[in-house]
């Protein structure tokens, strides 16, 4: 190994003091100016040691010489001997030199600077905001959300950090949300797999952490080493709210994040709110509504005043909110048995447009008992269900369908999708056929003999990518709307989308359901950030154990074509055993954005439900 040389090393000295930044090239700048001005000083002494005249010291002329290189022109105005110019003229040569070279440094320092801060690099020095990591398109949702559940606030934040382009984020974001109010957005370029990068977030003062699943493959995976880079981090972090894409990923989810992370399992609540909008019409657009910001939204009460009395009894308890059910210390439970006592560590479980409603009634409720019906449960009968593309979370949905369904129903597969039918053994109650389909063409549909069953479900097929097989669910509900208008036919249709976009498209078809996941995990997400003791509400709400929401007769409840207070709709659910939360005008199913639903109205309002119209209760199957 032949040995290194002093000018080696020197070298490689030099080059790593260069390598330092704008600072390290600026202090060698000042070196070399230092250097030369001693030397035009030195050679002007020499060479002219009277000149300029009047100079009588070596300090005044180290002055000059640092005027010249400062001031480049300066040397235009100099009077003397040839060697004084001469010097002069090579320093004035040299300080422009040195001063275009010193501009240019400080002109790259200050673009890096700039590029520095462009790229939102700079920890944020804010407390009670929500922090949001990775980037998808429910991005666009939870900060919608976001927005109005924090309008009342005087000061909100709202931080976004993902491995993008600070101002790219920012403009996608007011694109797609338009006004944000009083809302400031701040967004991080970074990544939140790295502990380093979630420092800049400052989430000691944070009030929540929502981790979204990002696009392409293995996403899961993504999730859970951010969920890994949140319990690295020295100090500790807010309540985390993390999506996940996959059932199976769950557990290992669980131990990465610890237990202040809540998982929320994307496919699997995508699947049952598509199961329980193919059998109850509606089911969709009332758990939207839940979800949201706009409407009824869900709280938890704890009223001293309701402690001792009966769940029943505490339906009537409000004038502006309706009673769903109570948090217990054994964990949620909506609709229990009206007999149930309120214990004073019981919290109440209330939907209410605002949580300024949630005020207690004064006085007993305005019945009209002449109206109330009581109509007997007609029993479960099997059902034929038509399944329409295949992808993969509808063995997920064939399963939670079989759930509900009476013995001896039927579901007929059709699609063209080589994994369609598979993995399916084990079914209860429902006998499976699948048929070879191309869904989006006319006479194949027609050949399925659609008008023989109760509902439709038509799924994304995962074969292409998002907004093509948006096109192609599009194209299959045009052609079931026109054969049902020919045909005279009467079936439920609901349909599963990607793009928030093309709800608008999809209501041309006057399908009865249309659930966009992305959508729906986006608004469950934004809930949970809010107030993480929701997850035991909408976990119960979309699980098919216990009482769930059903549309059902409004002529089993009151006499149709009577005026009477939505007190008396209450009155009349709760003699059954059900706690009525709203009704759905059937004259209006088809008119955005609520359909006919109607959630939580004034109980003294009055209503006239005839026979097509239905009353939203939570009730046993």
């Amino acid at each position: 190994m032949s040995k290194i040389t002093f000018r080696e090393r020197a070298r490689y000295w030099f080059d790593n003091t260069m390598s330092r930044g704008t600072a390290s090239l600026i202090g060698w700048l000042a070196v070399v100016s230092a250097a030369m001005i001693v030397v035009v000083t030195v050679l002007t002494l020499w060479l002219a040691p009277n000149e300029p005249e009047g100079v009588e010291n070596a300090g005044e002329v180290l002055w000059i010489s640092l005027m010249h290189a400062l001031t480049p022109s300066k040397v235009a105005s100099d009077k003397g001997s040839i060697a004084y110019m001469t010097v002069m003229f090579a320093g004035s040569l040299g300080g422009l030199f040195i001063v275009s070279l010193l501009v240019g440094l400080l002109s790259t320092g200050l673009k890096e600077r700039l590029d520095r801060l462009r790229r939102g690099r700079s920890r944020i020095v804010e407390s009670g905001h929500t922090v949001i990591l990775g980037w998808s398109d429910q991005v666009f949702t939870i900060v919608t959300e976001l927005v109005k559940a924090q309008a009342s606030q005087k000061r909100s934040v709202i931080a976004v950090m993902a491995d993008r382009d600070k101002l790219d984020m920012e403009e996608e974001i007011r694109e797609h949300v338009g006004s944000l109010g009083g809302t400031r957005l701040v967004c991080r370029t970074g990544r939140p797999t790295e502990p380093r990068d979630l420092a800049l977030m400052n989430l000691a003062t944070a009030n929540s952490v929502v981790v979204l699943s990002p696009e392409g493959d293995d996403p899961d995976a993504h999730v859970i080493k951010i969920l890994l880079a949140l319990a690295k981090r020295d100090g500790a972090h807010p309540p985390v709210v993390a999506a996940l894409t996959s059932s199976r990923n769950i557990a290992a989810a669980r131990l990465a994040g610890g237990p202040d992370v809540h998982l929320v399992d994307s496919d699997d609540t995508a699947s049952r709110l598509i199961v329980q909008s193919s059998r109850q019409s509606g089911m969709s657009v009332v758990c939207m509504d839940l979800l949201n910001f706009d409407g009824g939204e869900v709280y938890l009460r704890t009223p001293k005043k309701l402690v001792g009395i009966t769940y029943g009894e505490a339906l009537h308890a409000y004038q502006t909110a309706s009673v769903i059910g109570l948090r217990r210390p054994s964990g949620v439970v909506l609709n229990p048995p009206m007999d149930t006592v309120v214990n004073a560590d019981d919290q109440v479980i209330v939907i209410a447009h605002d949580d300024s409603h949630v005020r207690l009634a004064a006085g007993k409720p305005s019945l009209d008992e002449p109206a109330v019906v009581m109509a007997g449960k007609a029993p479960a009968e099997p059902e034929r269900t038509l399944l329409l593309n295949w992808n993969g979370r509808a063995e997920q949905i064939v399963r939670y369908l079989d759930g509900y369904v009476a013995p001896g129903s039927v579901l007929e597969i059709a699609s063209d999708h080589p994994k369609a039918g598979s993995g399916l053994a084990g079914l209860h109650h429902l006998t499976v056929n699948v048929k070879d389909c191309d869904t989006s063409d006319r006479f194949a549909l027609e050949s399925l003999g659609v008008g023989l069953f109760q509902h439709v479900i038509v799924l994304s097929d995962d074969r292409f990518e998002a907004r093509h097989s948006d096109t192609r669910t599009l194209m299959t509900l045009l052609q079931l709307r026109d054969m049902q208008s020919a045909l005279g036919e009467h079936y439920s249709i609901v349909s599963e989308m990607h793009d928030e976009n093309n709800r608008a498209l999809a209501e041309v078809t006057e399908a009865d359901d249309i659930v966009i996941s992305d959508t729906v995990i986006g608004l469950l997400l934004a809930q949970l950030a809010e107030n993480r003791h929701l997850a035991d509400v909408f976990g119960y709400l979309f699980d098919s154990r216990g009482s769930e929401i059903y549309p059902r007769a409004a002529g089993d409840y009151v006499r149709a074509g009577t005026q009477v207070s939505f007190s008396t709709v209450v009155e009349s659910a709760r003699r059954r055993g059900e706690t009525a939360i709203g009704y759905r005008d059937a004259t209006a199913r088809n008119k955005p954005p609520h359909y006919g639903i109607v959630l939580n109205p004034d109980k003294s309002q009055s209503v006239t439900l005839g026979p097509g119209d239905s009353v939203i209760v939570l009730a046993e199957r």
